[in-house]
């Protein structure tokens, strides 16, 4: 039987229902620690901030605040829960190419320290906001750098066309976009961000995107104290990745600001990583109790509780994971099987031609890096449930989030007259 966390699957599908997202505490306190070890440099302070859309919770982010990390978030659902959290405001960055004026305003009222600017007409509402409501707030404009890293083009940022940020090539719009900033009351400019993409594993598109906007900080000649350089850092799903061990990334990346830093003559006060995945992709599990089974002309089926609702990943990108049998461990992998949801869609696939022992109804199927865009992306399609999430330490588990109920759905469907 696998362990997770020094606890048995069985006994947390028990105690909590299935399916169930499951996070190894360790995992991601070791994952913290190496990057708060070896990001850091002689030369500029550093931060890590957690990049919470890859997964966030109260309990998550309680454990990142008593780790010294800072956190981005990109809505006011995410801030919402950095509140719930207690989380401090002056470590909060706030995200997003469309930031609601709400949001904004529950940003600036939280006390967010800073905001990344998007486009010049966030700037615009920033100021106009900040002027209104007499709140002070630090500023980083998002640069696409246009270093196009090897990754799914659905999770690339940094393409000429992309969605994100403003070009590198339109100097005369971002010295505009600082120059507002700079003659406003409240709002202050630190510097720049920039982020290339998700799931990369070439160390040479990070080092070209540092030195390519280090050397735009030195061209715009403009005061510049921080530069956020994104994240983006892979993590192993299949044997198929090799992603960069996270104390080799980080010097590595640290011996490139460095060096960059001296080749164009710049000096910074600070730059900070954001890594979400890379912190709880590997840290996750999810687990099912597989039902009933199918064979057809071609594939055997197994069907398991959950699919396309609690990851979508599979449908959406064309993700692979690795899985086992955990009741099954010591047996030899002899079949092999499509892992098929329960979702009424003919692409709820979750896994494609996964080797396996022989599979029988009410084994447990646990699928790997499950820990970043499962949870955080899951839905209610089919009105299914969405699953309980449970950390487990040391043969301890606490469940951090509740299952979802029929009852919690329904809660929703409320009939009212409109007022027109």
């Amino acid at each position: 039987m696998l362990q997770i966390g020094k606890v048995r699957c069985d006994e947390l599908l028990k105690a909590c229902g299935s399916p169930l997202y499951v996070y190894d505490e360790t995992q991601i306190e070791k994952k913290v620690e190496d990057y708060q070890t070896y990001f850091k440099s002689e030369n500029f302070d550093t931060e890590i901030v957690y990049a919470s859309k890859a997964f966030t919770c109260v309990a998550l982010l309680e454990k990142l605040n008593a780790y010294g990390c800072s956190i981005d978030v990109v809505s006011g659902g995410e801030l919402s829960i950095a509140k719930k959290a207690n989380f401090p405001s002056e470590n909060i960055y706030f995200h997003g190419n469309n930031k609601l004026n709400d949001e904004i305003i529950m940003a600036l009222e939280y006390g967010v320290k800073t905001i990344i600017m998007d486009n010049m007409y966030e700037v615009d509402q920033v100021i106009h906001l900040a002027e209104k409501l007499k709140k002070e707030v630090h500023v980083l404009i998002r640069v696409n750098p246009k270093v196009e890293a090897h990754t799914h083009e659905f999770i690339m940022t940094a393409t000429s066309d992309s969605k994100f940020g403003i070009s590198i090539d339109q100097k005369d719009d971002i010295k505009e976009m600082i120059a507002k900033v700079n003659d406003s009351e409240y709002v202050v400019f630190d510097g720049f961000h920039s982020h290339i993409g998700s799931q990369i594993f070439e160390e040479h598109a990070f080092v070209a995107a540092i030195d390519k906007m280090i050397a735009f900080i030195k061209e715009m000649g403009e005061p510049t104290s921080v530069l956020n350089i994104g994240g983006g850092f892979g993590v192993r799903y299949t044997d198929e990745d090799t992603p960069i061990p996270t104390k080799d990334l980080c010097i590595k990346l640290i011996e490139a600001i460095n060096q960059s830093l001296h080749t164009h003559d710049v000096q910074l006060d600070k730059v900070c990583m954001e890594p979400g995945r890379s912190i709880v992709g590997e840290a996750g599990y999810t687990l099912y109790e597989v039902g009933f089974t199918k064979k057809t002309q071609n594939k055997e089926f197994i069907f398991i509780d959950g699919g396309m609702a609690d990851n979508i990943r599979p449908a959406l990108y064309d993700a692979k994971y690795a899985c086992d049998i955990a009741n099954k461990m010591d047996q030899a992998k002899d079949y092999t099987y499509e892992v098929a949801g329960k979702c009424c869609e003919s692409g709820d696939i979750i896994i494609h031609d996964a080797k396996l022992p022989k599979v029988e109804t009410n084994d447990i199927l646990v699928v790997y890096t499950t820990g970043a865009y499962g949870y955080s992306m899951a839905s209610n399609y089919n009105c299914l449930n969405k699953p309980a999430v449970v950390f487990v330490k040391d043969g301890k588990a606490r469940q951090v989030v509740r299952r979802e109920t029929y009852e919690d759905q329904l809660a929703l469907n409320e009939e009212k007259e409109l007022q027109l």
